[in-house]
Formats: C-alpha cells, structure tokens, sequence
C-alpha cells in the first residue's frame, strides 16, 4: 500500500531536534505507527510495540530490563499500556543531551497525559495525529500552512488546492478519514467501521472506563452522532441510551479522551455577558459519525436533512487538523447568547479574534456575517472572516470578510 505522507511530520521532524522524548497521541488507526515507522526508515531506531503480550509483560514487571532490551533510539508503541516505563525512560534521557531518543505512541490521552506530565516534564513534546485531512487525501504536491484569513493569501491558497465540488466533499466526510477505512472498498467501509467499533473502541472503553453494558454504550455512541453539530445535550443522551445523566457526562468524557468526539468550547470573554457554557459536539471521524447514523451512502448524507451539520462538522475539523500540524496555535471556539445570536466558530489567534460561519451553499448569504460586530464589545480586535461554503474561489464580502472555499483549507 502507497504511503501517505501526513502534514504532521514536517514538524514533528523539526521538534525531535529539540525534544528527547517525543508522543504522538490520537485515536486507534489514525496512521501513527504507520507515520513514525515511515519517518524511521533507514535508522537505526528499534520499533516495539506493547500490544505484543510478552513485550508488556516485561515492561511492567521490569522497566530497566526492557529499556535495556529495547535501547534507545527507540519507538515504544502504545506506551499507555506500561506507564511505569515512563520514570526509567526519565532516568535515561536525563544521563545523556540527545534529542530524539524516544518515540511514544499512545491511544488513550487522559489517563496517559497524568503519568507523562509528572515523569517527563520539560522533557517531551506531545504532538497529536488526527485521521487523514482532505488535502492529505486529495492533493499530491500540498504543504501544510496555517490559514490566513486575508483575500490575498486566500487566493495564493485557493491556485495550489484541488477544487472539491460537493459530491466529491461528501464522499470524503462519508468515508472519513481513518486510512484503512479510506482505502477499503465501498461495500467493505461498514464492516471496517463495525469492526473499528467492536475491536478497538468497546474494548478501549471496557477497559478504560469500565464500562461493561455495551449495549447502551452502543445506543450512547449513535445518540451521541445524532446530536453532531449541536450543543451537547447530556439529558437527550442519557435518554436515548437509558442511562443516569451523571453516566453520561463520565461517558463523554470517555469519548473525548479516546480521541474520538471533539468539544469544542463556548466563547468566554468577562467583557459579554449572557454568553452559554455549554460546549458543541462533533466527532473527530466523520466517516464513523455517519455510520453510527446509519447514514449508507455518501448521496444520501449530502441529501439528507442533517447534511448540514456534517459539512460543519468536516470544516470545524479540518481547521482543528491545520493548527494542530502549522506553526501557530490557535484557540477554536463558537459564540452564542442568550439571545440565540451565534457565530459558527471564532478563531483565535496572537490576540486577534477571526470570526467564522460555516454554510453548504455556494453562495450563501452574505448577511451571514451581521453577528461578527457582536465581538467588538470583548476588547479583543477583530481580523478578517467570512462565511466558509462550497463557492469555487475566494471572494469579498467587504473590506474585512470573505467568501471562503472550505476546500482550501
């Protein structure tokens, strides 16, 4: 199978020059092993992985011999599954100034980032793999760059990325962007996904979260992708799922943890009052999102009456994926009132607020835009937006905001 070069190498090259210890967190098959055992070919690094029973046996029952097995350079995966290999490792890389020594790998992101932040501080960079980018799986000479909301970078932007139309946009948010789900054959992608489910996700959360009635869980995992798009509603999916409200909100949490569903946040600002607190959901595989729903083609996802929530669910995750992997961070979140007022997403960036709606139209209009002053009143200056949608190339909405290609992104 071709190898498909992902935007997140670029700079986890650059910090393993700086970094001894190195993690790349995400959820299960997003490609991280893949990518590191890539970037290893023709060193000399050691690749382990802790699924093998004796490997972890080991690991466990004595760390300084399995690092002595398994020197450094080395790429540990799915280190989660032996955390007391953490001190020993700390042991190591304080006796010697290399960068790079370790590569980690590890799935489930809450219970490992305790033992890491307390064993590895000031020693590890932790970097996180998402499933595979339109632009990963779309163009052939592409390099990651963080968005730049100005109409001229938008248009340089727009000249080096394959146009999408709408039929080719859903087949990727159907198929999402787990790699073995991508290359599968059509009719063979639901069986993938309920394999993905049953193997890896039930197992993760039986023994993560010690859950044991899977059945529920099942129903809690397709409520869950019935609400994608829309505030979190723990009453709606306890409901579904017949269980207690507090079980829901633990299941979540859970969810989030496993990298498979996204939060993102409500604007916060002591400035505005009346904003809500409650996050929105969206999951991190549209593609797994559609098959919990039940959503069998790609043609009618995009005609159905929730395709709009999908489309917003791709472009919120698409930017997730750019400030992840580009230079700048940037803090994502959503705007709205008490008064219903919303703004579909706010990316804030080195202080200034870029203030985002998401629409599947090719032109939508351009009212769409008349919340964005409502961002004035926070103290915080406001940079170029717009309205992101399926038009074919960047264009003026006014001095300050655009019509934005989510392909470009």
């Amino acid at each position: 199978m071709k190898y498909t070069h992902r935007a997140l190498e670029e700079k986890f090259l650059r910090m393993n020059d700086f970094f001894k210890v190195l993690l790349v967190t995400g959820a299960r098959q997003v490609g991280k092993t893949t990518m590191l055992r890539h970037l290893a070919e023709g060193t000399d690094r050691t690749y382990v992985t802790l699924d093998n029973y004796a490997a972890r046996d080991l690991a466990r029952r004595d760390p300084a011999l399995f690092l002595q097995t398994y020197p450094p350079p080395v790429l540990i995966d799915e280190i989660q599954k032996a955390p007391g290999l953490t001190e020993q490792i700390k042991f190591i890389v304080d006796a010697n100034e290399s960068p790079g020594q370790f590569w980690l790998t590890g799935s489930q992101k809450f219970p490992m980032m305790k033992g890491i932040r307390e064993s590895l501080a000031g020693r590890v960079g932790l970097l996180e793999l998402y499933g595979l980018s339109q632009q990963e799986k779309f163009a052939a000479d592409w390099k990651p760059r963080t968005p730049d909301f100005a109409l001229e970078p938008l248009r340089e932007r727009a000249k080096s990325r394959p146009f999408l139309d709408i039929s080719r946009v859903f087949h990727h948010i159907w198929e999402g962007g787990l790699p073995k789900g991508v290359t599968a054959e059509d009719d063979l992608r639901t069986e993938y996904f309920n394999s993905y489910i049953e193997t890896y996700l039930m197992r993760d959360v039986a023994e993560d979260g010690n859950v044991r009635d899977t059945l529920r869980f099942r129903r809690f995992l397709s409520a869950a992708a019935a609400l994608a798009g829309d505030q979190l509603n723990y009453a709606r999916l306890a409901e579904a799922a017949e269980i207690s409200e507090p079980t829901a909100r633990q299941w979540i949490l859970l969810l989030e943890g496993l990298g498979v569903i996204y939060l993102l946040p409500p604007f916060s600002n002591n400035a505005l009052k009346r904003l809500v607190k409650t996050p929105k959901l969206y999951f991190m595989d549209t593609g797994l999102c559609a098959f919990l729903a039940s959503w069998l083609t790609p043609q009618t996802l995009m005609q159905g009456a929730v395709s709009g929530h999908y489309y917003e669910n791709y472009i919120v995750l698409e930017l997730v994926k750019q400030y992840a992997y580009g230079k700048n961070r940037a803090k994502l979140s959503y705007y709205r009132d008490s008064n219903r007022k919303e703004i579909d997403i706010i990316v804030e960036e080195n202080g200034m607020l870029h203030p985002l709606e998401i629409k599947k139209a090719s032109l939508p209009d351009r009212r769409g835009i008349k919340n964005f002053s409502l961002l004035d009143k926070s103290g915080l200056p406001r940079g170029g937006g717009g309205i992101i949608c399926m038009c074919e190339e960047p264009t003026p909405i006014d001095e300050m905001n655009h019509y934005i290609p989510g392909y470009i992104l």
